[in-house]
């Protein structure tokens, strides 16, 4: 099935916001940051700028903290965050001024005209020194850098390892890196300054609205009804690093205000790679006691996450998406896991693809290599002895989560039947005898999808969290309406950044209503004053596939329930007589007596005296799927965090090149169960392009920084995967375990190659260089830290 968007895009006729032009007489903003990781703000000039020629507005720290409050954060800490640095900044590429103008040229030089003097303070960029009492402190207010400090237990930890056969531990560290989609951050924003009734309305190519239009109100100190967002019908990708634009929306709404003109904002390539936001990185420790048969009964977790230098709406989020299946694929009873976010001079994290999966499954499966090797089994062997069974289904993980379906071991026996597996460990036997560097890693993960919002309540303690004021919830919303002619049109509660949501609501509607596709016609653009949405809306955590679709299938299961009445009344039966078939309704034991689905649909327009009294004789109706097991947590800190949890199997074969250490992916064998698919080809192309942003921030990229707190990434290094890379050898297969939570079975199916392929490939590569001695605790790996390996006891 062709993508309905496809003809459009390759057209030049996609809606991106830099192609559209909503409002007459915008101005063009620029955005002055700073040079420096931390430091205070002493003085500023904007005299200068403002008089520049052409130069509209220019706002900096003074009218930031006079018109706007920080914004509402996820818990209770002292650590205010706004759009600008007000007293001082905390990381390098922190908004400090914008300048508006006549157009971008005259910005940037007025710009330059910006005259801020800084007095420096001691830096700190790792988390774990962020934690120690000698380290600066970001937030003077709070005493420390820990924004949240939280243990969990659940059962007898220390009886399970006092008794354990054996005890493994490892200390690992997963990296941060960017989403770098092919369009940066745009922001339209204008502010009608009422003085009885302000109203804000902005376009950008945001990812939401969901939870953070009431954290933007918050800080604008507007009504979500004085609010207006606009998100185009096109987006240029996210994996949802455009989550974080909400506070250049409130600034560039502020400085709209000052200009008292509309101003438009685009991000160059080199601010987004800078300040936007990335994912974050995770220093983890692991202890797993496993008995002598090789069962792990239980494991005992540490994250420092670093959420760099504010922690920045909805972090400390990326701790807790993935509590539910905290303890993966395996029947693990036995949990301990304390969890910090602290503060560092570095740019602020958020969503990013795989969100807390990929460190999640980065220590849990590095730890059960290392266990498999303590008890002298092989790797996958280890973990099938360990994975829940089939016929546990539903299956209730110690934190909370409820894995709605699956069949583990079938998966897995998917996976050794498609690698060869034990005809591969046998050839790459004989090929180390022949002085070769090869190895083969594999990872099992449970990807979650259709986030419950509930599970960002355990960064409070359940003591702390307000009685009738938690939490919860999955909601998705559509709207379907019928026109005299017949035509279904479809408005979703959620847009797309290019994952085809348009062709399969046409084909999940379509085939519910039993017409053409050509016959539906769906709209993504997203209005939030006249789009139905909820505070979960959006398009993030897999939530499309189990969540919309759902909410297609009940709204389109009420239009057929109308469109069947108002049919018995042109065929004189009564409606339980009728059927839906091919763009008719027909009467079911007389299938040559019909009415088409247009004719029926136009008595409710044109003759709407015929229905029968009581009647609405309206084809229009807004659905909301709410499933009821997206629960608040308990008060002993449980909770089911994701509504369904498909399955991910990955094999991973390398080979190194023992003079210059360069890694080659020999082959890559990766098998689903996402639940029902719903179109195979998005399917394919959803898991192949997760992949390839895995193998990104396993073998390429990662945004370091200097002890000084400077990025020293560019794009001069900073090397993200091309086609050229991306042409490995990749064998792909699914099952198919239907969802009972959703209405048609399905999950979601886009992020778990991003969190399985790091670790399996990370896994190989130690199976390469076990024989050396080498141990992988972090990632990314490439041929410069490979011969660091290898000489560390040099």
């Amino acid at each position: 099935m062709a993508r309905l968007e496809d003809a459009r895009l390759v057209t030049g006729k996609g809606a991106f916001l830099d192609d559209l032009d909503p409002l007459p007489g915008t101005l063009v903003a620029t955005v002055v940051r700073s040079p420096h990781a931390h430091a205070s703000i002493t003085s500023i000039d904007l005299t200068r700028a403002r008089a520049h020629p052409g130069v509209a507005a220019v706002i900096g720290p003074e009218e930031v903290a006079a018109a706007l409050s920080p914004f509402p954060l996820s818990l209770r800490a002292p650590m205010d965050y706004y759009p600008t640095g007000t007293d001082k900044v905390r990381y390098v590429g922190e908004p400090v001024a914008v300048v508006v103008a006549t157009d971008r040229y005259t910005a940037e030089d007025a710009a330059e005209l910006v005259d801020i003097a800084y007095d420096l303070h001691p830096v700190v960029v790792d988390a774990l020194e962020a934690t120690t009492a000698e380290a600066p402190l970001l937030h003077e207010n709070a005493g420390t850098n820990v924004a949240s400090d939280r243990t969990f237990v659940f059962g007898e930890v220390d009886d399970a390892f006092a008794a354990a056969e054996h005890i493994v531990e490892g200390d690992y560290y997963f990296p941060r890196y960017s989403s770098t989609p092919m369009e940066c951050y745009s922001v339209v924003a204008t502010w009608i300054d009422d003085p009885e009734r302000p109203e804000v309305e902005i376009w950008s190519n945001f990812h939401g609205p969901f939870s953070m239009v009431p954290v933007l109100c918050g800080a604008l100190g507007v009504t979500t009804s004085q609010l207006r967002l606009h998100v185009p019908a096109d987006n240029g990708g996210s994996f949802g690093i455009k989550s974080g634009i909400y506070p250049y929306m409130a600034l560039m709404a502020l400085a709209s205000r000052h200009a008292q003109r509309p101003v438009r904002w685009s991000e160059d390539r080199s601010e987004h790679l800078l300040s936007s936001s990335s994912g974050s990185d995770r220093h983890m420790k692991v202890r797993a006691a496993v008995d002598a048969d090789g069962i792990i009964e239980a494991i005992d977790i540490d994250f420092v996450e670093n959420v760099g230098a504010y922690l920045r709406p909805p972090e400390p989020a990326t701790l807790y998406r993935c509590f539910g299946n905290m303890t993966g694929a395996y029947r693990i009873d036995t949990v301990r896991l304390r969890s910090r976010a602290v503060v560092t001079n570095k740019c602020p994290t958020g969503l990013n693809r795989g969100f807390g999966g990929q460190q999640l499954y980065f220590a849990l499966e590095r730890i059960m290599d290392t266990a498999a090797r303590t008890v002298g089994m092989d790797r996958l062997d280890f973990r099938k002895r360990n994975l829940i069974h089939a016929d546990a289904f539903p299956y209730a993980t110690p934190t909370g989560g409820i894995y709605d379906s699956g069949d583990y071991q079938r998966v897995v026996e998917l996976l050794e039947e498609r690698s060869d597996y034990r005809a591969l460990l046998a050839r790459q036997e004989e090929a180390r005898a022949r002085g070769e560097l090869v190895g083969t890693g594999v990872a099992l993960i449970v990807e979650p999808s259709g986030t419950n919002i509930g599970y960002v309540g355990l960064a409070t303690p359940a003591e702390n969290r307000p009685p009738g004021r938690g939490k919860s919830g999955s909601t998705e919303h559509v709207h379907l309406s019928v026109d005299p002619q017949g035509i279904v049109g479809i408005t979703l509660g959620t847009v797309p950044q290019g994952q085809g949501h348009a062709t399969v609501a046409r084909q999940v509607v379509a085939k519910e209503l039993d017409l053409p596709e050509e016959q539906v016609i769906p709209t993504v653009e997203m209005d939030t004053a006249t789009t139905a949405w909820t505070i979960t809306s959006g398009s993030y955590s897999s939530r499309f596939s189990p969540l919309l679709t759902s909410a297609l299938v009940d709204a389109s299961r009420e239009i057929a329930h109308r469109i069947t009445k108002a049919a018995a009344v042109i065929l004189d039966t009564s409606p339980d007589r009728l059927e839906l078939h091919q763009g008719s309704v027909r009467i079911i034991d007389d299938p040559d007596t019909s009415v088409l689905f247009k004719h029926a649909a136009g008595l409710v327009h044109w003759d709407p005296g015929r229905l029968p009294e009581g009647e609405d004789a309206t084809l229009e109706v807004n659905v909301a799927f709410t499933p009821p097991q997206a629960k608040a947590p308990s008060r002993t800190d449980q909770v089911n965090s994701s509504l369904c949890y498909g399955f991910v199997a990955d094999l991973v074969s390398v080979r190194i090149d023992p003079e210059t250490l360069d890694i080659t992916i020999d082959d890559v064998v990766s098998i689903h169960d996402p639940g029902t698919i719903l179109n195979p080809t998005l399917f394919e192309g959803q898991v192949h392009g997760a992949m390839v942003q895995a193998l990104g921030g396993a073998m390429y990229e990662e945004m370091a920084y200097s002890d000084a707190g400077q990025p020293v990434s560019t794009f001069m290094d900073y090397l993200i995967p091309t086609t050229a890379e991306s042409m490995f050898p990749l064998t792909m297969a699914h099952i198919e375990t239907p969802s009972p939570m959703t209405r048609l079975g399905a999950k979601g199916a886009g992020e778990g190659a991003s969190m399985s392929f790091p670790v399996a490939f990370a896994n190989a590569v130690e199976d390469a260089l076990r024989h050396r001695g080498v141990r992988i605790d972090s990632l990314p790996l490439h041929p410069n830290v490979l011969h660091d390996l290898l000489h560390l006891n040099d």
